[in-house]
């Protein structure tokens, strides 16, 4: 898109693509966004979805996209999704897998190696795109009138940079960390060995470090702060 455009119009765009999302109708005709979106949520993730080897619960998934699109950015736990939706913790399981087959979700697993107090089974599911997890939830307010920036911003630098991997045919695999002393770090890389870790922040002045421990345990490891003064780096190929 900089390519067709120019960086810095890109740049200017930042906050309506953190809102719309970049599925390519909603790019080429933003005056009709909010429409392609909400048909896009409703006829396909919905609808075609639910075809999917006869699945008989099309309110369970819809409550489970829902709490999925609620809970950006934080810990998602199974058993607490088995409970909030009355269904079995496999049944959550199965429902986000086939989320993941149809590109709609992906997961990040906790990273963990050494420290006993790192999480080991924790996860993380970020949407491919934050239009239709705005969609999801109904609301396209500017980011001024939300309290989601951040869970959006850190979705947006996540899922481009998984799609950039893809693209480059990188090998490296992506987790979060994070301790029960709630020490935590937004992306972990871990390529050939070296472990490249980063922290999204929306606010530019806000500070950001590598926690001690991660540090300490790792210290081959590279540390930066993306922001939006800073995240043309991370996203290019």
């Amino acid at each position: 898109m900089a390519t067709h455009s120019s960086e810095r119009e890109e740049r200017r765009l930042l906050p309506t693509r953190m809102v719309y999302g970049l599925y390519p109708e909603v790019v080429t005709v933003p005056g009709d966004a909010k429409r392609t979106l909400m048909t896009l949520t409703n006829n396909y993730l919905y609808k075609d979805l639910l075809a999917y080897k006869g699945m008989k619960k099309p309110d369970v998934l819809q409550k489970l996209v829902r709490a999925l699109a609620l809970q950006l950015g934080s810990e998602v736990s199974f058993n607490e999704l088995s409970n909030l939706l009355g269904i079995d913790k496999e049944t959550v399981e199965s429902y986000i897998n086939l989320l993941e087959k149809c590109f709609v979700v992906f997961r990040l697993d906790s990273f963990s190696r050494n420290l006993r107090n790192e999480i080991k089974k924790g996860k993380k599911v970020y949407f491919y795109d934050n239009g239709v997890r705005n969609a999801v939830i109904s609301n396209f307010a500017p980011l001024e009138l939300r309290n989601d920036v951040g869970a959006l911003w850190e979705n947006l630098m996540v899922s481009e940079r998984v799609k950039r991997a893809a693209y480059s045919g990188s090998y490296a695999q992506l987790h979060f960390w994070r301790t029960h002393d709630q020490k935590e770090i937004d992306l972990v890389e871990e390529e050939d060995g070296m472990l490249r870790t980063f922290e999204f922040k929306w606010r530019s002045a806000s500070k950001a470090t590598l926690p001690a421990t991660f540090k300490e345990t790792y210290p081959a490891a590279t540390f930066n702060v993306v922001t939006p003064d800073s995240f043309w780096w991370f996203m290019r190929p």
